[in-house]
This record gives C-alpha cells, sequence and structure tokens, in this order.
C-alpha cells in the first residue's frame, strides 16, 4: 500500500487531531500557518517542513497527494482551490464553505482537476447515528413523519476572545456554521433535502463578541414530507448541555442524544431493537471547552481507503455543499421578529 504524503494548512486546535491521525496513517510532509510560530510548533513537533504561505508550499511540495486544510471557515474555499489548481487531493474540514457559491467553485475545480474532495463529518461515525441511519436504510421506522434537532452548547465571551476570527461574519459564517453543521448534515443525510424553512434568531447574550445569532429556532419541511424544528443555542449555562435528534415514525421512536449525538437514549421500534452498541469516542477537548466527537480516525481511513484502494468517499463535496445550502437558507430565512 502506497504511504500517502498530506500537507496541512492551518496550524489550529483542530489541526493537532489532523497531524496526529496523518502521522499514524501516512506521512505528514509540510505545514502552513501565517502565524509563524503555530507553523514552526508543528514543524518541531512532526517534522514536517514549515512555510508560512500557501502558494509557496504548493509550489514546493511537488510529491505532495492531498492536502488537509483547517483555516477558519471563510478560507476553506480560497485554499482548497488553490490545492486543488496545483492538483492535490482535498481533505476539508467542516464548514464546507459559508456559502453556496463557493462550495460550487470548490467542486467545479475538482473535477476540473480530477481530484478528489473530501468533507470532514466525523458526526456519521457515532455508533448510534450510523445504526439509525441503518434503520432508516431498512425502513424500519416507516415513514418519518416528524423531528426535532436540540443543540445547546454553551461558548462564552472567553471562547471568542481567545480567537482572531470566530464571531465575525466573514470568517466565521455564524453559529450553524461553526457550531452545528454536522447536526444540520445529519438531518440531511437521514431526511433527504429540505423543501421549505422559516427560522427566527436573536443574539442574546453575545453582542460584544459575535456578528451574528447565538440562539435561532428554526422550522423546517422536507421534501419526504417529514416536518421538523431546530432549536439551537450556545447559552447553555456553564457548560453543554445537549445534542439530539428524535425521530418520530410510523413504526417507531428514536432519540439519540447526550451532548453530541453519543447515546441512543430512546427506541420503541416495532419488531426492531437496537442492541450492542460500540462504545463512542470522546468528544473533543480543546482545554476550556469540548467539541463533535472524535471520529477523524474514520475520516482518515476512509481517506486512505478511497486513495488506495478506490473505496467511495464517505461525505463527497455535493453532501458537504447541501449543508452549507441548508444553513444559508436558515438564514436567509431568518428574523429577529416573530
Amino acid at each position: 500500500m502506497k504511504k500517502i504524503k498530506f500537507a496541512l494548512i492551518g496550524c489550529g486546535r483542530i489541526a493537532e487531531k489532523h497531524a496526529d491521525l496523518i502521522q499514524k496513517y501516512a506521512k505528514l510532509e509540510a505545514v502552513c500557518d501565517t502565524k509563524q510560530e503555530k507553523a514552526l510548533f508543528f514543524e518541531k513537533k512532526y517534522g514536517a517542513k514549515a512555510y508560512f504561505d500557501i502558494e509557496l508550499l504548493l509550489e514546493h511540495e511537488k510529491d505532495v497527494d492531498i492536502v488537509s486544510i483547517c483555516t477558519p471557515n471563510g478560507l476553506h474555499s480560497e485554499h482548497t482551490i488553490l490545492s486543488l489548481r496545483a492538483g492535490k487531493h482535498v481533505l476539508c474540514e467542516k464548514p464546507m464553505a459559508i456559502n453556496v457559491s463557493s462550495a460550487e467553485k470548490m467542486i467545479s475545480e475538482s473535477l476540473k482537476a480530477n481530484k478528489r474532495l473530501f468533507i470532514v463529518k466525523q458526526n456519521r461515525f457515532n455508533p448510534p447515528v450510523e445504526a439509525i441511519k441503518k434503520a432508516i436504510d431498512e425502513n424500519k421506522l416507516g415513514k418519518i413523519y416528524s423531528v426535532q434537532m436540540n443543540c445547546f452548547w454553551n461558548r462564552n465571551s472567553q471562547y471568542y476572545e481567545e480567537s482572531d476570527w470566530k464571531g465575525s461574519k466573514k470568517l466565521d459564517g455564524g453559529t450553524l456554521f461553526t457550531q452545528f453543521s454536522h447536526f444540520i448534515d445529519l438531518l440531511y443525510w437521514f431526511l433527504g433535502d429540505i423543501k421549505q424553512v422559516k427560522s427566527v434568531t436573536q443574539n442574546f447574550a453575545h453582542k460584544k463578541n459575535i456578528e451574528f445569532e447565538d440562539t435561532g429556532i428554526v422550522l423546517l419541511n422536507f421534501y419526504s414530507g417529514t416536518i421538523g424544528t431546530i432549536h439551537f443555542t450556545i447559552n447553555s449555562y456553564n457548560k453543554n448541555m445537549e445534542g439530539s435528534i428524535t425521530l418520530f415514525g410510523e413504526k417507531g421512536t428514536v432519540k439519540i442524544g447526550g451532548e453530541y449525538l453519543n447515546e441512543l437514549e430512546y427506541q420503541n421500534i416495532e419488531n426492531y431493537e437496537i442492541k450492542d452498541l460500540p462504545q463512542s469516542n470522546p468528544a473533543n477537548f480543546y482545554g476550556s471547552y469540548t467539541g463533535s466527537m472524535s471520529n477523524h480516525a474514520k475520516v482518515y481511513e476512509n481517506v486512505i481507503d478511497v486513495l488506495n484502494n478506490k473505496g467511495v468517499i464517505a461525505t463527497n463535496g455535493f453532501e458537504g455543499m447541501k449543508v452549507v445550502e441548508i444553513i444559508e437558507r436558515i438564514y436567509h430565512s431568518g428574523s429577529d421578529n416573530f
């Protein structure tokens, strides 16, 4: 099996998770960050050559097969397109982009370059999520009547003050992009595309820190006929409370819950039971807060399988774009008044 060579663009918190896994499954050849101290830290820790300009890295690192993009949300499209045009495959962190037009350009460039575009959606690998997806695909729940999604996390002022891009409309994009795009992805994965959306949003507690909402309530109407709601907030007092999806179907009701969609909290399904689920991985821990589940190993296993064995991409560019489209539609349909 060929040892695949990676470059890593962006050396922030999630990048260490990527670098550790690259070293486990492949080889990290080069890293890049405009903050020189961050790139040099990665160079020392992982033995990869440090660059401070992505174009210089792409010009000099001819042997790199694939580039992992871990830069701020608003730069994902630019950095992905540069990498594709340099003849590299790309693994892009969530969200794929913060508007549909950028996501479409990323897909177009991957097709022009005949290179793979992988999108990180690691919550698809949570054991209860995989089990529910299997049950839906096998029609164990029958017609899905309705869905309720709750995203109740805490992101305090310190979280934004410690970052030079989070909270910015241009580079962050919004709470649904940075905190909850994985949840939106699972709604799309489970139930398909959305026909109609209405939302109301407010910024209650973060007016000094962010340029967008900290809370929202959304009504959804899917093409399948399913109706649903999303209630999301980063104002859960002092700590994350819940990340959950509850499905009400013709032949069963199920709820995936816990803080990070990591527990099967309820099931009552006609002539069917989900049993013997493996233990979920712990959530990603970033010092002062925790994020989504730590399933990046599964993402990298998929990347290696696709590039070496012609496997199937777990989350492709089109699926990543649909998540961006749904979030963009939620924001465009939103107001701060009923």
